[in-house]
């Protein structure tokens, strides 16, 4: 599995629209599981409006939904691998 921490920022058009919010989050949840992942997103302040946490199969479809979800225009993202205990005592392991 791949999992991904996003940081995400509403676009102009996207804060336009900032009462269909929880809306959009759902529509995202539903595309995310037609790349057979998964979509949580938290609502923030600060220097970024919301984060989220997916889980995909692998890297090529959490690309293929984050160019999905994007191109709607509502949003930019910064996304960053993630890695669990397990998965970096692998990653640990294999240095040596």
């Amino acid at each position: 599995m791949s999992t991904h921490v996003s940081l995400i920022n509403w676009t102009d058009e996207g804060v336009k629209a900032f009462k269909d919010t929880v809306d959009r989050a759902d529509a995202a949840q539903k595309l995310a599981g037609k790349f057979g992942g998964s979509f949580e997103v938290y609502w923030t302040t600060g220097p970024y409006d919301l984060v989220a946490v997916s889980t995909f199969p692998d890297d090529d479809s959490a690309t293929a939904f984050l160019l999905v979800l994007s191109a709607q225009g509502n949003l930019r993202t910064v996304t960053l691998p993630a890695r669990s205990a397990d998965e970096m005592r692998g990653i640990i392991a294999s240095t040596g």
